[in-house]
């Protein structure tokens, strides 16, 4: 073999090895990082009410948020409520009622405050959601990656002689 195919050949080797060996580890941290997010909601112990559900929700009725999907649903949920609740104001434009009313009103004081409990709740639970996606891109690089390393050794040792290939 001329050395520009044995360069060639040791290149790709050395480049499939190394991404054999990382496209496993990816599978192991997106397998460990869904695992923890499973973990970690299902620790919050977060039910989703029985009855009275909006019909986009309603086959959650009674389920556990355990998914990044279902904290989605939940984050919803929330939404909802909370858009109920504050007539659809935000967090923001409430506290700039409560300054403009001179920061004394009490009914305003305790919307802000269910404001934002509710947003930080539901900011939580779309971190879980967006968690979960990144653990989703993580396995599948890893897949390819340790597919495309397979490849490319198989590549190379394609491309050394026959006689090298069977020392």
């Amino acid at each position: 073999m001329n050395g520009p195919h044995r360069r060639a050949a040791t290149l790709l080797g050395t480049v499939g090895i190394a991404l054999s060996v990382a496209g496993p580890v990816m599978l192991l941290r997106g397998r460990g990082g869904r695992k923890e997010i499973r973990t970690e909601l299902a620790a919050q112990k977060i039910t989703f009410p029985g009855h009275g559900l909006p019909a986009d929700l309603a086959r959650h009725a009674g389920t556990t948020v355990e998914t990044g999907p279902a904290a989605h649903a939940y984050a919803r949920f929330i939404n909802g409520n909370l858009a109920h609740a504050t007539g659809g104001r935000t967090y923001a434009e409430i506290t700039a009622e409560l300054h403009a009313a001179g920061g004394d009103d009490e009914k305003l004081a305790e919307l802000r405050q269910t404001a934002f409990m509710g947003q930080t709740l539901r900011a939580s639970l779309m971190s879980a959601y967006q968690a979960w996606h990144l653990t989703t891109l993580v396995t599948g690089l890893g897949a390819a990656l340790t597919g495309l390393g397979v490849a490319l050794v198989a590549t190379a040792d394609a491309l050394r002689p026959r006689a090298a290939r069977h020392r």
